[in-house]
């Protein structure tokens, strides 16, 4: 039996507006030296732009890895990839996401709750997992759903519609309130990476914000999204790490996280192709929802054996509790998995 999945947001398209955006403050990075003062008078508006002159700490880097690799002695993990530049979230955090669109109360945490109930429902969650594990600070995120897979074809024959960028905004602006990070995920059902990923640029010259991919709603056989799982292979995958090395390169900014939800073989082909890069750090996530034991040899299979960079682990609220309240795990229990998660996102 396999982990499964389906959410499709059924929505009248929507006209798309525009809206400038803010920077959100800085989050915890492993540098050895945090301060960066400006030294013009216009400093606010070119903070994004200025260079990082922070150097990684290399010995805390590796020392973490091999923390988180939880004593695996197969020699998959830590995955080899290159140091990355400073001012990298991972390994020196960890982090907290719930996920959703505001348009629906169905596809997660993030829109099922109100601002505030969901904000402090999350602070809570960020408090267990910083008493769970003290070793690594751990930040919040909102983990966005701006591109929807859809049942319906649209006007365009995409079966997807792009969120208007005012939700987009909002998210961004309730991400500054708990000083959190935040991730725009794209579901492309018959789109392209190459068309969806750009759209949101204006987006992801921000420090903050980072990009979650799904394969599930990536149907490259034409097929209806939600009828079939769909897939990214190596290509797909290197692509958007090409495009945010560039985003990082051109804006002197920290490096982009990636995450990319899994929880079928077929989900992501060519994953020893996956080439992580100095300016973006991956995330494989361990999707789908089921009872512990089936997540348990989901994650065996195609996380732990197939290493990439950094994992994650996601949490359904409802559809894990299914058979009972037992099968939610706690993260007690999630920090036992080789290699232990450093993102945990909660449906």
């Amino acid at each position: 039996m396999k982990l499964h999945r389906f959410s499709i947001l059924a929505l009248p398209l929507l006209t798309l507006c525009f809206s400038n955006c803010q920077n959100s403050s800085q989050v915890k990075a492993g540098s050895t030296d945090s301060s960066a003062v400006a030294t013009t008078e216009n400093a606010t508006s070119q903070e994004q732009n200025q260079p990082q002159e922070n150097t990684l700490d290399t010995a805390k880097y590796n020392a973490l890895m091999a923390q988180i690799s939880n004593n695996d002695t197969t020699g998959l993990w830590p995955a080899k990839t290159p140091y990355p530049v400073a001012g990298a979230v991972l390994p020196f955090n960890r982090i907290i996401a719930y996920y959703g669109n505001l348009y629906s109360t169905r596809m997660g945490i993030l829109g099922e709750l109100p601002k505030q109930q969901m904000l402090k429902k999350l602070q809570g969650e960020v408090d267990n997992w910083q008493k769970a594990d003290s070793s690594i600070p751990v930040i919040p995120a909102l983990h966005y759903i701006a591109v929807t897979a859809q049942s319906a074809p649209g006007k365009d024959g995409k079966y997807r519609l792009r969120m208007p960028f005012h939700q987009v905004d909002t998210i961004v602006n309730w991400a500054k309130e708990i000083d959190a990070l935040v991730f725009v995920d794209i579901q492309i059902g018959l789109s392209s990476l190459q068309n969806e990923v750009p759209e949101l640029e204006q987006y992801l010259k921000m420090p903050q914000v980072h990009l979650g991919i799904d394969p599930e709603f990536s149907m490259k056989g034409g097929q209806t999204p939600g009828r079939v799982i769909g897939s990214f292979n190596a290509d797909d995958i290197n692509y958007v790490i090409n495009y945010l090395s560039g985003i990082v390169r051109d804006n002197n900014l920290p490096p982009k996280m990636l995450v990319i939800h899994r929880f079928t073989q077929g989900m992501v082909t060519g994953y020893d192709k996956i080439k992580p890069t100095p300016e973006v750090q991956v995330i494989m996530d361990m999707d789908g929802w089921g009872d512990k034991i089936l997540k348990r040899s989901t994650w065996q299979r195609y996380i732990y054996r197939e290493p990439v960079q950094f994992t994650g682990f996601k949490i359904f609220y409802k559809n894990d509790t299914k058979n009972g309240s037992g099968q939610l795990f706690s993260p007690q229990e999630l920090l036992q998995l080789t290699p232990k998660p450093l993102y945990i996102q909660y449906q």
